[in-house]
C-alpha cells in the first residue's frame, strides 16, 4: 500500500495554457513519481473494488494513462475513447464544446456490448463537456455506467455537479478551487 501522500502537491499549474486565462492542472508531475501514480490508482480501486465492472472507459490522453492501469488492477477490459479520427475500425462518434472551442470523440462499434457495465475515467472534470460526450457514447453502445472517476475536479466550472444531474456518480480524487 502506498504512503498517504497529498496527490495535490504533485500536481503542476501551467498558466495561460492552452489560452490566456486558463490555469492547467498537469498530471505529468503526478506520474512521474512512483508513489504518486500508485496512489492515486490504488485510491480507485479500493474505491471500485467489489463493483461489478466489465469495461474502464478512459478519455484521450491522460485519462488513458489512469484508466488502463486502474482496468489492469479490477480486472477489467479497457475502452479508449479517442479524439475524431485516430480510431482505425468501425466506429461511431460524438460532437461536444469545450470552454474553448468545440472537439468531437469517437469509439470503436465494437467496444463495449449491450450491458456491459462501464466506469469512465479521466484526469480532469472541467465543464463536464467531455465527460458528457464520453457518457452519450456509452449510452450510445447500450452500456450500464457505473461511475465516473476523476483525479481532478476543478468545482467552480460545474462539471461534476452537470455529470451528476444527468444521473451518474462521480468520484473525484482532489479539487482545485477558483478555477
Amino acid at each position: 500500500m502506498a504512503q498517504a501522500i497529498d496527490i495535490r502537491t504533485l500536481i503542476r499549474t501551467v498558466s495561460d495554457f492552452p489560452r490566456p486565462g486558463v490555469q492547467f492542472r498537469d498530471i505529468t508531475t503526478l506520474l512521474k513519481r512512483p508513489d504518486g501514480f500508485r496512489t492515486v490508482i490504488e485510491a480507485f480501486a479500493a474505491a471500485y473494488r467489489g463493483v461489478a465492472i466489465d469495461k474502464v472507459a478512459a478519455i484521450e490522453s491522460r485519462g488513458f494513462i489512469v484508466g488502463a492501469a486502474l482496468a489492469y488492477a479490477l480486472e477489467a477490459g479497457f475502452v479508449p475513447i479517442r479524439k475524431g479520427g485516430k480510431l482505425p475500425a468501425e466506429n461511431f462518434g460524438q460532437d461536444y464544446q469545450l470552454e474553448y472551442g468545440s472537439d468531437r470523440l469517437e469509439m470503436h462499434a465494437d467496444a463495449i456490448a449491450s450491458g456491459e457495465r462501464v466506469l469512465l475515467v479521466d484526469d480532469l472534470i472541467a465543464t463536464g463537456g467531455t465527460a458528457e460526450a464520453a457518457l452519450r457514447l456509452i449510452a450510445m453502445a447500450r452500456g450500464s455506467v457505473v461511475g465516473c472517476a476523476f483525479v481532478i475536479d476543478l468545482p467552480d466550472l460545474g462539471g461534476r455537479a452537470r455529470v451528476e444531474r444527468a444521473g451518474h456518480r462521480v468520484l473525484a480524487l482532489c479539487a482545485f478551487a477558483g478555477d
